[in-house]
């Protein structure tokens, strides 16, 4: 009798291991496999030719334009909200439908030149890119 008490106490230990040991191999199948390639773009992304815009020497009352031109690398529409200049003496126009992935698009500052020496503006953008913002600049010198 003690005999046939041990066997199934054995019996159960054995059945008891080899389930634990079943579930342990369970799930390391069902673990996802290592992503080994480069993470996609999820947002709207802009890819600027640049940021930055010297006029040089510009002549007093003679508004000049600067034009940044970019490209939505992102695989979602890509949706400028708002482009406001760091004073009233610059204007910005900026496109107001979506920029599709892979679609180009324009952004444009107007800098009045009504005060003689040098400066530096900016105009931030508002976006649903990953930054939300952008921060493009302008700087010259007006001269008479």
């Amino acid at each position: 009798m003690i005999r046939q008490k041990l066997a199934m106490i054995v019996a159960l230990i054995v059945l008891a291991g080899l389930t634990v040991f079943a579930q342990q191999i369970a799930s390391s199948n069902t673990k996802a496999p290592l992503n080994t390639t480069t993470p996609k773009i999820l947002k709207a992304n802009f890819k600027w030719q640049n940021t930055k815009h010297s006029f040089g020497k510009i002549k007093h009352n003679k508004p000049a334009t600067a034009t940044f031109s970019f490209v939505n690398e992102g695989n979602e529409p890509l949706i400028i909200t708002r482009a406001q200049g760091s004073c009233g003496c610059t204007v910005a126009k900026y496109p107001k439908e979506p920029i599709m992935p892979g679609q180009k698009g324009e952004v444009t500052a107007v800098y009045s030149a009504a005060t003689l020496g040098s400066f530096h503006k900016t105009v931030t953008l508002t976006s649903n890119t990953a930054n939300a913002t952008t921060v493009l600049s302008i700087t010259g010198e007006v001269i008479k």
